[in-house]
């Protein structure tokens, strides 16, 4: 049995799964530095110009596309494959959207 579905359902199903992840983040409390040391990589990891997770997600649709296509996504959408390489959760979504994507394909 095979399934066809459109990007924008999958963003949608993606989206309703981040938003019960990002709930249940709610429910916790920020992990804080163990040392002053970690502290200031996490200060020299910050960049001028970054992209939080809503405006990451926002774009992955095109960034996922970029990918498939073989294009230079660092180059096409670089704040977000910044915010990939940073961002576990939205890495997570990016490697299931691009899997989901993917299988689609092959099996068209």
């Amino acid at each position: 049995m095979t399934f066809q579905f459109s990007l924008q359902k999958i963003k949608r199903a993606i989206a309703g799964f981040r938003a019960r992840l990002m709930k249940e983040k709610a429910t916790k409390t920020m992990s804080a530095p163990h040392s002053i040391q970690e502290m200031m990589q996490r200060i020299a990891a910050t960049r001028p110009v970054e992209i939080g997770c809503d405006e990451c997600f926002e774009q992955l649709d095109h960034f996922v596309e970029f990918d498939i296509a073989g294009k230079n996504v660092a180059e096409a959408l670089p704040l977000v494959s910044e915010h990939l390489e940073r961002c576990k959760d939205c890495r997570e979504e990016f490697e299931l959207l691009r899997a989901m994507l993917k299988a689609q394909t092959l099996s068209s």
